[in-house]
């Protein structure tokens, strides 16, 4: 038995150890590195230029404010009128100019008046242009979320922040995701996306117990079907691949993860479809092939209930339309038959379009490129470029998984 010393002494340490704790000098355990994958082709790939996020300030709906308020830095001094004045700006560099082809100054004829206007529409600009700047330089990036992300050509490993998209100006669903998700989660968050534009499911991202693919009859009659065979599954093979080569070591990836306290899966979306519309061999079996995704993503990651989240084509923009559309359908029906129980949500897209860019998309953007370029950067195969979709759409993928995580 100890005695009375020894016992005075070990009392005292707990104390020690125990104040220590509570002020903070000796921290608590880590949290598990908690791991989203996204995956999809061009619109997970996120075709979208990170300043037309801010025509979120023309909507007064209370969601759209507390996004900007999530992704905008508190010094960022913007506001609704600055997007105002800045299409107001735009609409008047586009009448002197005539839009993207600059044919009016291109038809005057030279002289001082010519250079004058050329010196003055130079000067709406460069304006025009650090306007941008500005949104670009006030998002921000992120303390507790990192990504790896593949987008096409555009790879990325950090902080989650501006440029995980097709380019280092772009966002996809990504950013609003990452964000919202921090919102929910004090521990280190790891997403790692892959997405290259115009795969299909049925093809490229075919899931192995979809089975053998079927060539089509052109395909059969044409002179690359040894090609074709060969590269069956290849973005399929190559997200597995890159998860892998990222679990190799997750320290490199996210500098707060804790061996010790380990990794878990919490998460997979899946936004994509568009590739998938054009032959009925390919519609026909989207159901099925989601759900065999679903599966084969779950078996490969080790988690069979790895909450799932599908994000509805809404290229169609209208419901009705989107209700015709057979792959839109087979996405919905795939998470239906799986349901909410099965931890399977679907995401309807076409909800969080963005009408305001549309609105002027549909003035034809060529004549009026400027004020176009203030509101969207792409075109509606691609959700229009828009910030404001993909910050929304982003934001409710993570609404429902966070939905499907907390019924675990």
């Amino acid at each position: 038995m100890l005695n009375t010393k020894a016992s005075s002494i070990i009392h005292t340490f707990r104390l020690s150890i125990l104040a220590l704790f509570l002020s903070g000098g000796i921290s608590r355990a880590s949290e598990p590195l908690k791991i989203f994958v996204l995956a999809g082709q061009s619109n997970m790939v996120g075709h979208a230029r990170s300043h037309t996020i801010a025509t979120l300030f023309a909507s007064d709906d209370p969601r759209d404010r507390e996004l900007l308020e999530m992704v905008l830095r508190k010094d960022h001094g913007l506001s609704r009128a600055d997007l105002e004045n800045q299409l107001a700006e735009a609409r008047k560099l586009d009448e002197l100019t005539g839009g993207i082809s600059n044919d009016k100054i291109k038809k005057m004829e030279e002289g001082d008046a010519k250079a004058s206007l050329i010196a003055e529409t130079e000067a709406m600009k460069s304006k025009h242009e650090a306007y941008k700047q500005k949104i670009a330089e006030s998002l921000k990036v992120s303390s507790n979320v990192y990504i790896h992300s593949i987008a096409d050509r555009n790879r990325q490993s950090g902080p989650l922040k501006v440029g995980c998209g097709a380019s280092v100006d772009k966002i996809g669903p990504e950013y609003g995701f990452g964000m919202s998700i921090a919102q929910h989660n004090s521990g280190p968050i790891l997403i790692i996306k892959t997405s290259w534009g115009g795969k299909s499911l049925n093809y490229n991202f075919r899931p192995p117990s979809s089975g053998p693919y079927q060539l089509t009859e052109k395909e059969l009659a044409g002179d690359k079907v040894e090609e074709i065979k060969e590269n069956v599954s290849l973005n399929y093979q190559l997200m597995t691949s890159e998860i892998q080569q990222v679990l190799s070591d997750l320290g490199r990836y996210h500098p707060d993860y804790d061996r010790d306290a380990g990794h878990e899966f919490s998460g997979f979306v899946w936004f994509q479809g568009f590739n998938d519309q054009f032959a009925p061999e390919y519609r026909d079996a989207y159901k099925q092939n989601m759900i065999h995704l679903i599966g084969d993503v779950r078996k490969e990651l080790a988690v069979p209930n790895l909450p799932v989240v599908i994000g509805v084509l809404g290229t169609p923009v209208t419901p009705e339309k989107i209700s015709e559309n057979a792959v839109s359908v087979a996405q919905r029906a795939a998470a239906e038959e799986m349901g909410v129980e099965g931890k399977v949500a679907a995401v309807e897209s076409y909800l969080h379009y963005s009408h305001y860019s549309n609105a002027v998309f549909q003035k034809g953007w060529p004549e009026h490129y400027h004020e176009w370029d203030t509101v969207g950067s792409d075109r509606p195969y691609h959700y229009l470029g828009s910030g404001a979709f993909f910050l929304r759409l982003g934001d409710a993928f993570a609404d429902s998984m966070i939905g499907l995580m907390e019924d675990q």
